[in-house]
């Protein structure tokens, strides 16, 4: 009998659905009418085409979705207390240095649980929403409708993401990067950079690009396959602008560690901070790049 169940289990693993960008897209879809069921509710304006524009042509990678998504569960935090329902801290995972579309969808189903929980709290009559059908989607299409999803949660919220919620993903990369090079054995006598009082959110998004840039060598050293991050550059960036690169540098950094063994060291939480400005931003991520900087090779020393 135990062989038969043994086999059973084989043959249904071996029979599992492969889930693709086209599946991980659907369930985007539907996340996208949960969120304008919302706007609706609430009565307010949902701008379609502005959002729309916002919309970036590269090749992205499924870790870069993934990461959308925890944005997505970060804004449903502050929708969340909004509406004065408590935090939930948004998942981590394990790092792995090619991320499956499996895993994305996984964050699909999280959301949608979050979204399903606020509108029972809320005590709403939610439509049924119709799963369709798409071909041909790619990791950059699901991108984009994550950001799609994210656009319209700040107009739910009404509000974007405020500089401490960038400085507290700043603040993760910087956990991350103390954790490699103590693995590496590489010696950390780094200071922050002199605070530049003036900075601005383009200033952020200009050192944030130099340290993604800095860890693609590092991950081309090694055969982790990166992306171009030109796209993500711009000439008057927003607290968001800067915020989509810092999970670009968090999702960097899990190749890097699934890499050279920290299989199961799971980035730390953000944590809650108030109060900061660019120029905060600014400094720490300077104190990043001279970390990123240490580190010549990935082999331990």
């Amino acid at each position: 009998m135990r062989k038969i169940i043994l086999l059973f289990l084989l043959t249904f693993s071996l029979s599992a659905k492969s889930i693709t960008p086209n599946d991980v897209y659907a369930q985007s879809m539907i996340i996208q009418d949960h969120v304008h069921f919302l706007l609706k509710h609430y009565g307010i304006k949902h701008d379609h085409d502005a959002i729309q524009k916002q919309k970036i042509s590269t090749k992205l990678r499924p870790r870069n979705a993934w990461q959308k998504a925890y944005e997505i569960l970060v804004k449903i935090n502050i929708l969340r207390n909004a509406y004065g329902l408590s935090r939930i801290e948004p998942v981590g995972m394990e790092p792995v240095e090619e991320l499956n579309p499996g895993m994305v969808y996984g964050m699909t189903q999280r959301i949608l649980t979050e979204l399903k929980i606020f509108e029972a709290r809320k005590e709403m009559q939610i439509p049924k929403f119709k799963l369709h059908t798409y071909k041909k989607k790619t990791p950059l299409d699901v991108y984009n409708s994550f950001s799609h999803i994210s656009a319209s949660l700040n107009e739910l919220n009404q509000s974007d993401l405020k500089p401490a919620d960038v400085f507290a993903e700043t603040m993760r990369i910087y956990d991350d990067l103390s954790v490699i090079l103590n693995h590496l054995d590489i010696k950390d006598e780094t200071i922050p950079q002199k605070r530049k009082e003036n900075a601005t959110p383009s200033d952020s998004l200009k050192i944030s690009l130099v340290v993604l840039n800095r860890l693609a060598k590092l991950q081309k050293s090694v055969g982790i396959k990166t992306i171009d991050s030109s796209a993500f550059d711009k000439n008057n960036a927003t607290p968001s602008d800067v915020y989509t690169v810092t999970g670009l540098i968090i999702t960097g950094l899990q190749t890097i560690k699934a890499h050279i063994g920290l299989t199961t060291v799971i980035t730390s939480p953000s944590q809650i901070y108030s109060k900061k400005v660019p120029a905060d931003i600014e400094q720490l991520m300077g104190w990043n790049l001279r970390k990123v900087s240490l580190i010549k090779n990935l082999d331990r020393r």
